[in-house]
């Protein structure tokens, strides 16, 4: 049962905002993909108008009529194609909200409580209409209650890189990507960038797993946590997360607008990647300014969400739980990038909680883009705050 009490919840409303700002300058090696480390989204929103703003954290129910207006730019923007996708992403949601106590909660947003027998009933609802649903959107009006949920999240975009691999070391091949060392200890600090990648601490351990031709490609393999590894014969390994060193993330991007080396308001991943092209000398010490390093495990499917299950591009997220729990169902809208990297293309989407990450902390959501050049650019451009809505069987 939903309970909307209207018992007082001491919101403690500015510190909450402080968080989400700060939330973003914020970058961890999985599910964190804003390069930039500062809040350029408010700057870059006000170039597209998608919703009216939010600021305070609450829920308020949409009329049918409301929804029905939504779900009519839904349909315009993405022509239904993202609901006949929509099954196999919904299908792991539901198994992972399946093995949760239905009595407890599992959301809390203003007067709004959710346990998790509402959101199982709310999965089951969706699957068992999807055909219809397809056929009539306007169902999900009328099955479906919509609640606006405040405060905007922010977005940012993450996606599945290629680097060129090979199994055996060469001159071309250099740079390792190494397993999960059998001494990390949890919570306790491991080597660091440094000593991995300068001094070689783990050099001869049969750690690695392949070599890569770049090891600017191989840091942003960690930046994503997870990627595919394409090996001269045309064959790939999926490389997915399996554990980091225990080292305090530094954010690339905020070091080196610190140094004046990008404008502020250019720092992307892109940008950061053709800076590092032009100066080989200073790829080392800038990399070593992070830390943080992350391992992997070889796998011939993926990428994994911290589910446990398959993600899907343009529909999962990576979430912090305590507000936007796995096994729930989003309505996001939020800006694409273009050609030049401004927020001017509309998104319109259902959209799943399903990945973690290190930096993806209070309200800031991170969309998985999938593999590829497109991809990689939303990816590394989304970066400003978008509309969430939360929908509930009736």
């Amino acid at each position: 049962m939903l309970n909307l009490s209207l018992k007082p919840q001491g919101l403690k409303k500015s510190l909450r905002l402080m968080a989400v700002i700060v939330s973003i300058l914020m970058l961890s090696a999985c599910g964190s993909k804003n390069m930039s480390g500062d809040a350029n989204y408010k700057k870059k929103q006000a170039s597209i108008n998608l919703f009216t703003p939010v600021t305070t954290e609450s829920a308020v129910a949409l009329s049918e009529t409301e929804a029905k207006a939504l779900i009519k730019k839904y349909m315009a923007y993405s022509g239904g194609e993202y609901l006949k996708k929509l099954d196999f992403a919904l299908s792991q949601s539901a198994a992972y909200a399946a093995k949760r106590p239905s009595d407890e909660m599992a959301f809390m947003r203003g007067n709004l409580r959710v346990k998790w027998s509402d959101l199982k009933r709310t999965n089951q609802v969706l699957r068992d209409n999807m055909s219809a649903i397809q056929k009539s959107p306007e169902l999900l009006a009328k099955k479906f209650t919509w609640w606006r949920l405040g405060p905007d999240a922010s977005f940012t975009g993450y996606y599945e890189p290629t680097l060129n691999a090979s199994r055996t070391k060469t001159k071309k091949y250099y740079y390792p990507i190494y397993k999960m060392p059998s001494d990390v200890r949890k919570g306790q600090g491991y080597h660091d960038r440094n000593a991995i990648d300068r001094k070689g601490v783990l050099k001869n351990r049969g750690l690695e797993i392949a070599y890569v031709d770049s090891e600017v490609d191989a840091f942003f393999l960690q930046v994503q946590g997870s990627g595919r590894l394409l090996f001269p014969d045309g064959s790939y390994v999926h490389a997915l997360y399996a554990g980091k060193n225990n080292r305090k993330y530094v954010s690339l991007g905020r070091i080196m607008k610190e140094r004046g080396l990008i404008p502020p308001d250019q720092v992307n991943m892109k940008t950061i990647k053709a800076y590092l092209a032009k100066h080989p000398d200073e790829v080392a010490e800038l990399l070593d300014t992070n830390p943080s390093y992350v391992f992997f495990r070889e796998a011939s499917s993926g990428p994994v969400g911290a589910i446990g299950r398959p993600l899907t591009p343009m529909m999962s997220l990576a979430s912090s739980k305590d507000k936007y729990p796995y096994g729930s169902v989003f309505f996001s809208i939020v800006a694409l990038p273009d050609a030049d990297g401004n927020p001017t293309k509309p998104f319109y989407n259902i959209t799943l909680p399903q990945d973690a990450g290190g930096a993806i902390k209070g309200y800031r959501l991170d969309l998985f883009c999938g593999a590829g050049d497109n991809a990689a650019h939303n990816a590394g451009h989304i970066d400003w705050t978008g509309a969430t809505y939360l929908l509930l069987a009736k």
